[in-house]
C-alpha cells in the first residue's frame, strides 16, 4: 500500500456539523479540522459532545447538516480509522482470541495472525496474558487489549474516548503510555478525557466543547497558560460552565 493510502483519511474535515436527536441537538456547527501530528484532546463537560464528536468523525454518525470528509473524500469506509469506547465490550474469548478475531475482520493473512497477536499483547503489556479469558482481565487490562484490538487495523487515525476513566493511577499511567507509543508510531490519535491533568500531558493540541459547540481550540500550552475566552478560564478553575 502507498504512502498516499495508507493516510488518504486526513485530514478529517468538520464543516458546518449539526447532529440532532429530533428535539436535541447535540452538535452545533461543528468546523474542526484533524490533522497529522500529536494527539487532539477534546475535554469539556458531561454531555458536552466529545462522544458524539469522535463518532462523527470515525463516520458512526451522519450528520444532520453539514459535512465530514476523511482526506478530501465525503465517502470514506474506516479501513484505517479504529475506535475505542469507554467501557469496551470484551468478547468471550481469550485475550489471544479478542486480537485473533480482531485480525481476521482486518483481514490479516492467516499465517502471520499468531505472530501478529504476540506482537499486539506485547505493545499492551500483557505478555503472558494471552491465554486469559479477556473478561476476567482488570479493567485497565481490557482497556489495554482493546487498544490492541483496534491496533489489529494498523489504523492511521485512533479515537479514544475516555481511555482512563474509573481506572487507578497505576492503570491510568500505562494507557497515557501507550496512548505515547501509539502517537510516536505515526498514528494520529483523537481522544476524548474528563482528566485536565491527563490532557496537558497527552495533547499537542485542545479542543473546549460546552453545550455541543466549539469554544476554544488551541495548542496545549497556550489553552492551559492563557485561555483566550471566559469559558476556558471558568473551567480551567473548575467552575461550572452555565
Amino acid at each position: 500500500m502507498s504512502a498516499d493510502a495508507v493516510s488518504s483519511d486526513l485530514p478529517i474535515e468538520l464543516s458546518h456539523v449539526d447532529i440532532d436527536t429530533g428535539r436535541v441537538k447535540i452538535l452545533r456547527q461543528i468546523s474542526l479540522s484533524i490533522e497529522a501530528g500529536a494527539p487532539t484532546v477534546l475535554i469539556g463537560p458531561n454531555g458536552s459532545g466529545k462522544t458524539t464528536l469522535l463518532r462523527a468523525a470515525m463516520g458512526l454518525i451522519a450528520p444532520s447538516s453539514g459535512r465530514v470528509t476523511w482526506g478530501g473524500h465525503a465517502q470514506s469506509p474506516p479501513l484505517r480509522r479504529a475506535i475505542v469506547f469507554q467501557r469496551p465490550v470484551m468478547l468471550r474469548r481469550s485475550a489471544f482470541g479478542n486480537l485473533h478475531y480482531a485480525l481476521a475482520s482486518a483481514e490479516t493473512p492467516r499465517n502471520a495472525r499468531r505472530r501478529r497477536a504476540n506482537e499486539l499483547l506485547s505493545l499492551v503489556d500483557l505478555d503472558g496474558l494471552g491465554d486469559r479469558p479477556a473478561r476476567r482481565l482488570s479493567g485497565g487490562e481490557q482497556q489495554r487489549l482493546a487498544i490492541a484490538r483496534a491496533l489489529a487495523r494498523e489504523p492511521r487515525v485512533l479515537f479514544l474516548d475516555e481511555p482512563t476513566a474509573s481506572l487507578d493511577p497505576a492503570a491510568t499511567k500505562a494507557i497515557e503510555e501507550l496512548v505515547r507509543s501509539v502517537s510516536a508510531s505515526g498514528v494520529k490519535v483523537v481522544m476524548a478525557t474528563h482528566d485536565l491533568g491527563e490532557a496537558r500531558r497527552l495533547a499537542g493540541d485542545i479542543v473546549l466543547l460546552h453545550r455541543g459547540t466549539i469554544v476554544e481550540r488551541a495548542a496545549v500550552d497556550r489553552f492551559f497558560n492563557a485561555p483566550a475566552t471566559k469559558e476556558a478560564q471558568a473551567f480551567l478553575a473548575g467552575e461550572l460552565l452555565l
